[in-house]
């Protein structure tokens, strides 16, 4: 027991401990094993949700069931139990003149053990279904109560340390990720019928790269090396398709050393997909098919409500340059101030504290541009929307578009407000990446925290030849947030990671 058990806990704790002791006593395990549940309670009320008592008495049907008792009704010398597995709950009534000797095992269960029952269905006199236990035997003695409102825990701090709890509490929740399970399960099989191959790549990593952010260090004792958890797994996807493997696709733990928010935990989930002869464009259209069927596996419809707002995740997502997405919330830069360092950088003093201001004094346009879409029209970004056309600066994997060699063929997905999908048509020319990555161990000389480091090898890898390829990520944690109308982040990741209590 921890110093944070109540008195009253502790008493509670004793007394379900000599309750195991009693089952002991009977010649029963308390912790036991073998018991093999035939049906489930779930499926047997959905089953016979509308037979009659009559129907069910000349049926007369056995069935076998396990579970954890989540609540007891006792009358003496009979009770009802509410049951529930995997599948859902079930009334069970146990009787002392059905189970005899039985029911001595019965006297000694509390609200969170689980029980292995046999019996037959009948209908109690408010009419509800029910399994009159024959054969009745207690499989784990839980010696710590559930919290007095188990029935609503809203601690959101206990619900997420203690998530075992909150499962138990709050149907919703267990509802949640089962939607989530249901969103990776579809989105597999997307890319599967149409060619994808599933691969696994490294986790730990030599260098830091993939993707412009702070790293976790670890090290390897044997080799005595610094490894970084991996930022991204892009480079060493684009190695296979220098490899032949045209269309692979990872579902990965990604990891990355930065704050908590509702939208960002340390380590989470991306699905990264890459096709060989494919354009961004073409990678925009793909996403739309796959997220609106996304939308309406999980959730029934294209419509989907989120926090308040309706979203519509049918075809038909608005496009719009970086650029021109800037120039309409700010209308009185004009047509090249959007390419103009000094008129951005005085835009950006009028939205951001001075602090951040000065910060950005020596930021390129092409850096100065994204600041001010990330200040002035992100949040606005409400419906599914596809911005386009990054700078280049900004996008150091990214092929340089034909039309404008400052920008690059790339788009982010934008929905309720944050960054859902990042895709882009793939930078293939190894002389341009090696430059690119110059320009990454420059930026970080001078300070830049998020960069990349220099990849020798994947430079190698591209003068092997890359084909033309486009690839994309899509970060699975904020899409189950939209389909299940989940405010935080923490409320799709099953055991997100928290300050350690004390500390």
């Amino acid at each position: 027991m921890t110093d944070e058990t109540s008195d009253k806990e502790k008493e509670l704790i004793q007394q379900r401990q000599e309750k195991a002791r009693g089952w002991r006593a009977l010649g029963l395990d308390p912790y036991g094993n073998g018991f093999t549940p035939l049906h489930l309670a779930g499926e047997i009320a959905r089953t016979h949700a509308e037979a009659t008592a009559e129907a069910l008495e000349a049926a007369g049907h056995r069935y076998t069931v396990a579970g954890r008792v989540m609540a007891i009704r006792s009358f003496g010398k009979a009770a009802f139990l509410k049951l529930r597995d995997r599948s859902g709950e079930l009334q069970i009534h146990v009787k002392k003149d059905a189970l005899g000797e039985q029911f001595e095992r019965f006297r000694l269960v509390d609200v969170g053990d689980f029980v292995g029952v046999t019996g037959t269905l009948f209908r109690s006199k408010t009419g509800e279904l029910t399994l009159a236990a024959t054969q009745f035997l207690p499989l784990t003695k839980a010696v710590r109560p559930l919290p007095e409102k188990w029935h609503g825990l809203q601690d959101h701090e206990m619900r997420y340390r203690q998530r075992y709890l909150d499962l138990i509490a709050n149907p919703e929740v267990k509802e949640a990720f089962l939607r989530r399970t249901e969103l990776t399960r579809f989105l597999r099989a997307f890319l599967d019928e149409r060619g994808f191959i599933e691969v696994e790549t490294p986790m730990l990593h030599a260098l830091v790269t993939g993707a412009a952010a702070r790293p976790f260090v670890t090290h390897h004792n044997a080799l005595d090396l610094d490894l970084f958890l991996r930022i991204a797994p892009e480079l060493f996807l684009k190695r296979l398709v220098v490899g032949g493997l045209e269309r692979v696709y990872e579902i990965n733990r990604n990891f990355r050393n930065e704050g908590l928010s509702t939208r960002h935990n340390p380590e989470f989930t991306m699905l990264e997909f890459y096709q060989a002869y494919a354009t961004y464009q073409d990678l925009m259209d793909l996403t739309e098919e796959m997220l609106a069927g996304a939308a309406a596996r999980v959730t029934g419809s294209t419509e989907v409500v989120y926090q308040g707002t309706r979203l519509s995740f049918a075809k038909g997502w608005k496009r719009v340059s970086m650029a021109d997405a800037v120039r309409e919330a700010a209308p009185e830069l004009g047509q090249d101030g959007v390419r103009d360092a000094g008129a951005l950088r005085a835009e950006l003093q009028r939205h951001l504290p001075p602090a951040e201001a000065a910060a950005a004094e020596k930021a390129s346009a092409g850096e100065l541009l994204g600041l001010l879409f990330g200040r002035l029209v992100e949040p606005r970004l409400l419906q599914p929307t596809f911005v386009t056309h990054f700078p280049t600066v900004l996008s150091p994997l990214s092929r340089r578009s034909d039309a404008d060699p400052e920008m690059t063929d790339r788009f982010e997905l934008f929905v309720a407000g944050r960054e859902i999908a990042n895709g882009f048509s793939e930078l293939n020319d190894p002389a341009d990446q090696r430059g690119r990555f110059l320009e990454q161990v420059a930026a970080k000389e001078r300070g830049q925290a998020e960069t990349m480091d220099y990849d020798e090898d994947y430079v190698r890898a591209l003068e092997h030849g890359l084909p033309p390829t486009a690839g994309e990520g899509i970060g699975i944690d904020r899409l189950a947030m939209l389909l299940t109308d989940a405010p935080s982040i923490r409320d799709v990741i099953l055991f997100p990671l928290l300050r350690p209590q004390g500390h």
